[in-house]
């Protein structure tokens, strides 16, 4: 099993200001020098919004989840896997490090299976089918230790296979939470567009810098996990359950705060088991 791997789970505004996705990269490469396996993990909703626009693709929400048909899906895998990925890749191998852009369905490293949403509705649950939007069913880190293992940094978005070859749009923080935990890694770092989890989501000095996974239910019954912070927090609760070693929210528009991760000092929201 490879050692000191830090998975950084990488979305949000940081991803489309071209200057800030610059020095994040950096940031994280610089990690290299210090001894450590970098893997990044990708999703791109304002790219998948703007691609699916171009095509004329309406597209249809369920509790902030995107239906995805068959027609949407092919133009999902091109923003997500021709866009964004194919950019990243170019900057970080500009930078004279050896990156390899991927999806989950390379080398079946992750299987997914088909998501099947619970909405409430009239006090009463409801399965509402999304299309081909899915969930990790498993994952084999075979591949990307073999690129670990020749110094080169996997890039990997969210898209993976059924066994029958069907495709899916797999959130991106539970896709980036399973493939920390399933590679055990030493931290698992997601970047948001906020400092970490707050107490108070209102008051920018209600932090919380530590966590314990027991403590998550009850935050989320005080509202104080909400929105879009219930998927970034139910990840690291998956990666940490599934091996992870910590788990760490951070503000991605700050780059120094990656660095900031391996100086002793308080650094966005750290949850542990």
């Amino acid at each position: 099993m490879i050692e000191n791997i830090i998975l950084f789970k990488y979305g949000g505004n940081a991803m489309t200001n071209q200057n800030l996705k610059s020095k994040i990269l950096e940031n994280i490469c610089s990690l290299k020098d210090k001894g450590y396996q970098v893997v990044i993990i990708h999703g791109g909703g304002p790219f998948i919004k703007e691609t699916l626009k171009v095509a004329n693709i309406e597209s249809d929400f369920v509790d902030g989840l995107r239906k995805t048909t068959p027609e949407a899906m092919e133009y999902v895998e091109m923003a997500l896997k021709g866009k964004v990925n194919g950019s990243l890749v170019s900057i970080i191998n500009g930078m004279g490090h050896k990156a390899v852009g991927l999806s989950g369905k390379d080398g079946q490293t992750v299987l997914a299976k088909k998501h099947m949403h619970e909405h409430k509705k009239n006090g009463k649950v409801e399965l509402v089918d999304l299309g081909q939007v899915g969930d990790v069913a498993s994952v084999d880190t075979s591949l990307i230790e073999i690129l670990l293992e020749n110094d080169f940094i996997p890039v990997i978005t969210c898209i993976a296979s059924d066994k029958k070859g069907l495709d899916y749009n797999i959130n991106g923080d539970l896709f980036a939470g399973h493939i920390a935990g399933a590679l055990s890694a030493k931290q698992y770092v997601i970047l948001t567009d906020v400092d970490g989890l707050r107490l108070d989501k209102n008051n920018p000095d209600s932090i919380i810098y530590e966590l314990k996974v027991a403590e998550i239910d009850r935050l989320k019954e005080i509202k104080c996990i909400q929105g879009g912070m219930i998927p970034k927090i139910d990840s690291c609760k998956i990666a940490l359950d599934k091996g992870a070693k910590l788990a760490r929210i951070i503000n991605g528009t700050v780059p120094e705060q990656i660095t900031c991760l391996f100086e002793n000092k308080e650094v966005g929201t750290a949850i542990s088991i």
